[in-house]
């Protein structure tokens, strides 16, 4: 909707910002979904090679990327425009803290809570921050050609 005002007034710079806002936000979904199915094949994987224990701690590992990352892009896309300048930054600043805090919680659960195997967990973690990075590189880098 605010789009559709904006694109009336005929103000390219506050359009182009809004439509470049639209595509991060296109590109963190994709992205995530993304994430979300390269983990799974990967958990599959795990759970047919070396059983449901491991596939179970690898789910755990990727869940705990998985999860910080989403929560960290709502917050991240939650303002935007420059008269909110302060609330992005905000928003922005307050999406670490709570991915970090999410992290470090769901590492806790997996080890003290969950008495899982450390190397399955680190190893679905690593495989799902390695993912999303080549995901989000490949997603922008397609989307500006």
């Amino acid at each position: 909707m605010l789009l559709s005002l904006l694109k009336k007034r005929k103000n390219p710079k506050l359009t182009g910002t809004l439509k470049s806002i639209a595509a991060g936000k296109k590109i963190a979904k994709k992205g995530l979904v993304l994430q979300l199915a390269f983990s799974a094949v990967l958990v599959s994987l795990a759970t047919l090679l070396f059983g449901a224990l491991a596939g179970a701690s690898v789910a755990l590992g990727a869940f705990t990327s998985i999860l910080p990352n989403a929560v960290f892009s709502f917050f991240a896309f939650r303002f935007s425009g420059a008269r909110q300048s302060r609330m992005v930054e905000h928003s922005f600043s307050q999406g670490l803290r709570i991915k970090l805090a999410l992290t470090c919680g769901l590492f806790a659960v997996a080890f003290i809570g969950l008495s899982l195997s450390p190397l399955p967990v680190i190893a679905g973690f690593v495989a799902a921050v390695a993912i999303h990075w080549m995901v989000m590189f490949w997603l922008s880098s397609t989307s500006k050609g």
